[in-house]
């Protein structure tokens, strides 16, 4: 397992974690094995979005020597009191599913607490008229919830709770069919959701990431919107490139599947490698790097794509990237402009031409 900090908070967090969102239909002994072998694979964050309510009790029962060293992220508007998942803006049954998770979990903290599913203007209203955000925020007071975090598929409403300055993480959907605009929830424009990415990381928020696979879509060619098959790896690698992202949620099945997604760390670098997308971004993402270091190696000894994050970044006012930048071993002034890049770049991106802007933005 690989870790990346949260940078509200400097907890170490696996770039893989586990969603819930399928495994509850398995028998109780199944789910409980499959968590423990998680565990003791280095998984330290669970998703608890679930889709079915009798994942609590397992996972408490799965978690009970454990819980310490684990993340739970469990979300304010989820209500599993009836026995199945349902969605709520009222603040009292939100408390009595709070009260009935943590009591099946056996825990009486929250690591994430989760304003949940915030896609609509009018859900955000029915929060506040609610009390919903004043609560968890006594919570977080309280010490009940460490942090505060958003759950949503939508660019302009996450930009407006982050506005609020409450929220130390985000739970966006990252892959390519919603980035390119496609599907559901392909809200907002390419640029749209790219500027989310780099205003959390800027701001330090850390983006937890749902929907990796699409719901299963980017891994059927019949079902892809782009008539090709991604790998598991490859939709990882994807996620895991953008700014701000801090760990990968998939839901697993069952033990088999989650050993099978956490094959991503055995995989070379160029079965991760996810440039085929190139093909098939729209025109608005024609010239825009996406980090993919399909130009690497460069003949120079660059990092292109970390060099194109810093100035993408820097250019938006995160002070720490251009500190970032200007600590590298080798800037784009150390670019030869020998075309490598620019033959390699399967999104179209004039690195050559691009080294020399970055050079003259920051000096060097």
């Amino acid at each position: 397992m690989e870790y990346r900090t949260l940078p509200h908070g400097g907890e170490k967090i696996g770039v893989i974690g586990m969603g819930a969102s399928v495994i509850g239909a398995r028998p109780e002994s199944e789910i409980i094995t499959a968590v423990r072998a998680a565990v003791e694979s280095g998984v330290n964050y669970f998703d608890l979005a679930a889709g079915h309510a009798t994942v609590f009790p397992a996972y408490g029962k799965a978690l009970a020597d454990l819980r310490k060293s684990v993340c739970l992220q469990i979300h304010f508007g989820a209500d599993y009191t009836s026995g199945e998942y349902g969605w709520t803006t009222e603040k009292d049954e939100i408390q009595r599913s709070v009260a009935w998770q943590l009591r099946n979990l056996g825990t009486d903290y929250i690591d994430f607490g989760f304003i949940h599913c915030l896609d609509e203007e009018s859900d955000l209203a029915a929060y506040e008229k609610n009390g919903v955000l004043a609560y968890v925020q006594d919570l977080k007071a309280q010490g009940v919830i460490r942090h505060l975090g958003l759950s949503s598929h939508t660019p302009a409403l996450a930009n407006k709770v982050l506005d609020l300055g409450i929220v130390d993480v985000l739970m966006f959907s990252v892959n390519p069919v919603y980035d390119y605009g496609q599907g559901d929830y392909g809200i907002g424009s390419a640029a749209e959701r790219h500027d989310l990415y780099c205003r959390c990381q800027r701001e330090g928020v850390g983006i937890t990431v749902m929907k990796p696979f699409s719901g299963g879509q980017l891994l059927d060619a019949a079902k892809s919107p782009f008539g090709r098959a991604l790998t598991k790896a490859q939709c990882i690698q994807y996620a895991l490139d953008k700014p701000g992202v801090v760990t990968v949620l998939p839901g697993f099945g069952d033990e088999k599947e989650m050993r099978e997604v956490l094959q991503y760390f055995d995989t070379p670098a160029e079965e991760r490698d996810y440039a085929c997308l190139g093909e098939f971004a729209p025109p608005e993402s024609a010239g825009r790097c996406v980090y993919c270091k399909h130009c690497h190696p460069c003949p120079a000894g660059l990092d292109i794509a970390l060099i194109n994050k810093y100035y993408d970044l820097a250019r938006l006012g995160d002070k720490l990237a251009r500190e970032h930048y200007l600590t590298l071993e080798r800037t784009a002034s150390d670019c030869l402009a020998c075309g490598h890049c620019d033959r390699r770049c399967p999104f179209h991106v004039p690195q050559s031409q691009r080294m020399e802007t970055i050079r003259a933005y920051f000096g060097k």
